[in-house]
């Protein structure tokens, strides 16, 4: 099976369609934040603005979303 890379910068315009709000850019990383609309859940992502983000990096990125099932 073929994985795809995929860069910082699309990672954090998934997010954004998902509802996670750009809240600052420290360095090259992206500070994106969520606050769940019925429960006020608030989450904070960190996203590397890098030209490939390793597939560990992707599955972080996902426990701090949230995600249960996610396969990399």
């Amino acid at each position: 099976m073929a994985s795809r890379d995929f860069s910082g910068e699309e990672i954090v315009n998934v997010l954004q369609k998902f509802g996670y709000r750009h809240d600052r850019t420290r360095g090259d990383h992206a500070i994106l934040k969520y606050t769940h609309p019925e429960t006020g859940e608030k989450r904070t992502v960190t996203v590397p603005l890098h030209d490939r983000v390793r597939i560990g990096t992707l599955q972080n990125i996902a426990d701090q979303c949230g995600a249960e099932d996610f396969e990399a």
